[in-house]
């Protein structure tokens, strides 16, 4: 399963973005859909995960901030960013994992937060 993120760009710090995820076929043994981020010179970092019933965990720095929603049917994933700040600029990845183990990622997108 290819994944495509999207939703990236260059915003102001105390600015949202929206980033989206969708998956290139419906998979119907989806468990776990989340995003982490990677920021240059940093470990990659998981920023929020949702299961398929719907619980969410989410990195300590983002609670209250961001929201990770998905829709089961249509094997989307989507990731609410509010009150952005220059420590959450990275590259973004949207992940999905299956009952089976198998893991996929997307590609990336960039965040960079900025004034």
């Amino acid at each position: 399963v290819q994944l495509q993120a999207s939703g990236g760009g260059l915003v102001q710090p105390g600015g949202s973005l929206r980033l989206s995820c969708a998956a290139s076929r419906i998979v119907s043994t989806v468990n776990v859909m989340g995003w982490f981020r990677q920021a240059p010179g940093k470990e990659r970092e998981l920023v929020a995960a949702i299961t398929e019933g719907g619980f969410t965990t989410y990195t300590e720095s983002v609670k209250g901030r961001f929201t990770i929603s998905r829709d089961n049917a249509k094997n989307t994933l989507s990731l609410q960013m509010n009150n952005l700040g220059p420590e959450d600029a990275a590259v973004y990845y949207c992940y999905i994992d299956l009952y089976s183990g198998a893991r996929s990622w997307g590609r990336g997108t960039q965040v960079t937060v900025s004034s």
